[in-house]
């Protein structure tokens, strides 16, 4: 339970920040990109010290996956923390339209969005389904790589949050502009519940892509080619 929880929180930390970044400061403070990149980013890094010890703070169904495939986690333990991170991403998701609902004049989240990904005409750089599927499983398996490398019982101890927060700030200078960047099933799936339409219609391409590329890397970790060795 104390897992559990830890993963929900954790999640929920990421979406709330993360995509409150994107609907409350957005362009007007210099924040897009580059400062939704750092809020994501931080945002990792700050509950990678504050859960990490409790869960390892996955924060993210791919993640999960990719332990789980490594041999890192068991099926049980995978099943808790997905379920746990949808559940987080959901009421962060669920937290920001409250507060968004609060707005003098209204907000109209299928308008104006809830830092929800997608690809397209329309949304961002306008870039077509293959290019987006290609990022989401090129990110998130370059994403963990550095997160089973770096919490890999010979890497130099302290820095793993660091490490996993930095990746995932340039990931998001590199990606926003193509998908507005998922690498995470459930980042994508609290925004999209609430925002519907175009959002929840794309939601598999962001479950879909991320999972493979978190497979590809927890089997090259299962299989020693690139498991560090004493």
């Amino acid at each position: 339970m104390k897992k559990a929880l830890a993963e929900l929180i954790g999640t929920f930390v990421l979406v709330f920040f993360g995509c409150g970044s994107a609907v409350f400061a957005g362009d007007q403070t210099g924040m897009l990109p580059l400062g939704i990149a750092f809020a994501f980013g931080l945002a990792i890094v700050a509950m990678a010290y504050g859960i990490g010890p409790v869960s390892g703070c996955h924060v993210n169904p791919a993640v999960s996956l990719g332990a789980f495939v490594a041999g890192r986690m068991t099926a049980k333990d995978l099943l808790i923390y997905i379920i746990s991170q949808c559940i987080g991403a959901i009421l962060g998701a669920a937290v920001l339209y409250v507060i968004l609902s609060g707005k003098v004049g209204g907000y109209d989240v299928a308008t104006s969005g809830l830092g929800q990904n997608g690809w397209g005409a329309g949304y961002q750089g306008g870039y077509g389904v293959a290019a987006a599927f290609t990022f989401e499983v090129v990110a998130t398996f370059i994403f963990l790589v550095v997160i089973l490398g770096s919490t890999h019982k010979l890497a130099p101890v302290g820095f793993a949050g660091l490490a996993i927060g930095l990746t995932l700030t340039v990931i998001h200078i590199v990606g926003i502009r193509i998908t507005g960047v998922s690498v995470n099933p459930a980042r994508s799936l609290g925004p999209a519940l609430f925002v519907g339409g175009q959002a929840l219609s794309q939601l598999w391409l962001f479950i879909v892509a991320p999972f493979i590329g978190a497979a590809v890397a927890g089997v090259l970790f299962r299989f020693g080619i690139l498991e560090g060795k004493a």
